[in-house]
């Protein structure tokens, strides 16, 4: 026979989806705030003179790392013969991607439908990893969109390493050329990372950055603001370090 619930059974049912609700809240707050983090063994470095400096810039939703072409070039591997195949330049840009909407350019409105297949398609979506070769010094560039980070050597070959894992690679070993776009320096090769709503190009640029050393939120890497505040935040704590390092 089937009975009504009782006032009490409906109270501590209300009881169970609140406290449920709250750990789950929870959860997800703790997941947002949490960070990964750093490695104090590569960053910050211990010898300022060995330095190398990299820059992370932030168009508004994306961002791109900067690193000196002979630091990358260093080494025999897939990313070493990339950037010495790319046209002159001091500097590079390297940034990750969609293998279709971050190559495409043109008005953002005729891209929306691609863009929300970038996002949302199940099992994600082939990408690229773009080396761009740029002859202007990142330091030039306005503080607004750009933040500079001093990385100790091991900490470049970390960060440098985390890059050149992304590259697929032929049987000989070589980068795969995706796509060029017609007036443009900028070179894009296949990777072997997913793309989606989970993994977007600013949680590549906070994994590369946590591999070389900074402490970074993964969650929150959804957008490019937060990966510019964690990295000005981890490079201001080194300069504080620096400060009562010299004062003792």
């Amino acid at each position: 026979m089937f009975r009504r619930p009782s006032a009490t059974t409906k109270g501590e049912a209300g009881v169970l989806i609140r406290w449920s609700l709250a750990v789950l809240l929870g959860l997800l707050a703790g997941l947002w705030t949490a960070q990964r983090p750093g490695d104090p063994a590569l960053f910050p470095p211990q010898d300022a003179q060995a330095a190398i400096v990299v820059h992370l810039l932030d168009n508004g939703f994306h961002t791109d790392l900067v690193a000196p072409r002979a630091a990358l070039a260093g080494g025999d591997d897939a990313l070493a013969r990339a950037v010495l195949a790319l046209q002159p330049g001091d500097w590079v840009r390297i940034g990750w991607g969609d293998a279709v909407f971050y190559v495409e350019q043109g008005p953002i409105s005729r891209r929306l439908p691609d863009g929300g297949r970038a996002l949302f398609k199940p099992g994600g979506n082939p990408s690229v990893v773009m080396l761009d070769p740029d002859p202007v010094d990142p330091a030039l560039l306005s503080d607004e969109i750009r933040t500079t980070l001093s990385l100790s050597s091991d900490g470049f070959t970390a960060l440098r390493a985390r890059v050149a894992s992304s590259l697929q690679r032929d049987a000989e070993g070589r980068a795969v050329i995706a796509a060029r776009r017609p007036d443009d320096d900028a070179v894009f090769y296949a990777s072997q990372e997913t793309f989606w709503v989970g993994h977007l190009c600013n949680h590549w640029t906070a994994e590369v950055l946590n591999a070389g050393g900074l402490p970074m939120p993964m969650v929150r890497s959804l957008t490019s603001g937060a990966v510019m505040r964690a990295a000005r935040t981890a490079e201001q704590r080194a300069a504080e370090l620096d400060l009562r390092g010299a004062d003792d």
